[in-house]
């Protein structure tokens, strides 16, 4: 009895928790989403422009070079980019309550995935960290669920994030074992450092 108390009173203590996260301030689901997306972009816009350069180097025709996969049942190079872009401005869409925008995914050189990119981190831009005021609680449901939905909070931990950074690792992936010197500084772009302060002696 008293162990069945106890597990009731765990599982009331989890739910309670979870709760509470569904309720975060907007600026942290916006924190770690919106930012993070146009940051992540940006650095796979510098590697697709590496890319490239060296295919132009060695002679390999953009579509051999996109179409390139890390295995015959994965997405090619140019898709990995075109839903690592649909995941973001989806995300940012759907958990501020405005209509994901429609991209044709229409491109087949390199200059065409970065100008998709662009035009995603601008879309990114316009979101306000206001328009997440709800974001925790809204309702998300995909066509492919089949009549099931995620709360934003879930949405972002379980599906958003976890789908983004797969498509964007894959793509890297791809053109690092194509043979282009890329590393881990080239994936991360960055890093917000702050000068630390003088000690006082």
């Amino acid at each position: 009895m008293r162990e069945s108390l106890r597990v009731s009173q765990n599982t009331l203590e989890a739910a309670k928790n979870k709760a509470a996260c569904y309720h975060l301030p907007m600026q942290d689901l916006y924190e770690f989403t919106v930012p993070v997306f146009i940051k992540m972009l940006g650095g796979l816009k510098s590697v697709l422009s590496k890319a490239e350069a060296f295919a132009r180097e060695k002679g390999i025709s953009e579509e051999a070079f996109l179409n390139q996969a890390l295995a015959p049942d994965m997405f090619p190079l140019k898709k990995q980019v075109q839903v690592a872009s649909d995941h973001a401005k989806g995300a940012a869409a759907r958990l501020s309550g405005i209509e994901v925008p429609s991209y044709e995914d229409s491109e087949a050189t390199f200059a065409e995935l970065q100008a998709r990119i662009d035009k995603t981190i601008e879309f990114l831009r316009t979101v306000s960290k206001e328009s997440f005021a709800e974001a925790g609680t809204r309702k998300v449901s995909l066509a492919y669920w089949k009549g099931k939905s995620l709360n934003g909070f879930d949405y972002v931990r379980e599906y958003a994030i976890p789908n983004f950074f797969f498509h964007v690792t894959t793509a890297y992936g791809i053109i690092r074992h194509a043979g282009v010197s890329v590393g881990k500084s080239d994936y991360i772009n960055g890093l917000s450092f702050e000068n630390l302060e003088a000690e006082v002696e």
